[in-house]
């Protein structure tokens, strides 16, 4: 045997001897964080500011802390145990729920309607789109000044009303505690109807317009189309703007603060405008903190209670 041929048989037991590929050797790629690094960065910002920050808010509700002394005291559950004997703390939170149930049911009533009469054949239905999406993107703090004049006591809906045959229901609608609410609603409905139509829009161009036909050729009338199958078709959508109505309603600031201040008489106070008020004009930050770790725990239990009814209720239409 030669000593090129002992070579060869080398060469091909050496490249016989090493793993195929995805084999022995893919565990081992596998094992590698490859897309660590792409991570990381969001991963430090997401424990370093946000569960830091959630955390020191925690230890921050712990103190009688008025933001800038050094060695605060501690009252432990103190601040919680002030919360519940807290009326204004309740007047807040019964107006948060009067606001989410309240825009939730109009915001999805009106959300609904335009979807489907704008997935129907109507003229301008790109301007239409607009219109209703428009205020969508207006600031609240650029629109404040103009809902305070229009709903002032000399302002245009109460010419609007004198000039309509009306007049008997003017009154200064931001003034007095039985009417604040009510415009407060109605100007976040004003302002989100327009996210609802849109998410509604796109829910229902997934729906088979081959069932939608069927239904029609079998003599379903549009009503029955709408409860029984495009109902159930966009139930997905409806309980993700449940939840964000719900947690957008729990953290609500820009609006009631910007066009009442919470006023009058506490009549438009939302949990985080009272968070606001105590953590940073009366310098009560202790308990400002307490008052947001209260915020979070409602906003994960309401977010936890609507997704699991909303799987039930998808479970049982299925």
């Amino acid at each position: 045997m030669t000593d090129k041929s002992i070579a060869d048989r080398g060469l091909i037991k050496s490249r016989s001897s090493r793993p195929a590929r995805g084999g022995a050797a893919a565990p081992r790629r596998l094992l590698q964080p490859l897309g660590l690094p792409w991570v990381l960065p969001a991963l430090v910002f997401t424990i370093g500011v946000i569960y830091f920050g959630v955390g020191y808010t925690g230890y921050a509700s712990t103190l009688d802390w008025n933001g800038l002394s050094p060695n605060p005291p501690s009252v432990g559950a103190g601040n919680y145990i002030r919360i519940f004997q807290d009326p204004v703390f309740w007047q807040s939170l019964q107006h948060t729920v009067v606001f989410f149930v309240v825009g939730f049911v109009i915001q999805t009533a009106l959300g609904i309607t335009f979807a489907v009469l704008l997935h129907s054949k109507v003229k301008f239905a790109v301007i239409y789109k607009i219109i209703i999406f428009v205020p969508v993107v207006l600031a609240p703090a650029i629109m404040a000044p103009v809902f305070r004049q229009f709903y002032g006591a000399n302002g245009q809906f109460n010419w609007l009303l004198d000039h309509i045959g009306l007049g008997f229901l003017t009154q200064p609608w931001l003034a007095q505690s039985s009417t604040a609410l009510g415009v407060i609603i109605a100007i976040q409905i004003w302002q989100f109807t327009g996210l609802t139509f849109v998410l509604y829009f796109a829910a229902m161009g997934q729906i088979d317009t081959e069932v939608l036909e069927a239904a029609r050729i079998d003599g379903a009338s549009n009503l029955r189309i709408l409860v029984s199958i495009i109902w159930p078709g966009v139930w997905g959508t409806t309980v993700a703007l449940a939840m964000l109505t719900a947690i957008g309603s729990l953290k609500t600031f820009d609006i009631p603060y910007l066009v009442t201040i919470g006023g009058p008489n506490f009549s438009t106070e939302f949990l985080g405008t009272y968070i606001y008020r105590i953590s940073i004009p009366q310098a009560h930050v202790g308990y400002g903190s307490a008052l947001s770790v209260l915020l979070l725990i409602l906003a994960l239990t309401m977010a936890i209670l609507l997704q699991s009814g909303g799987r039930e209720k998808k479970g049982k239409n299925l």
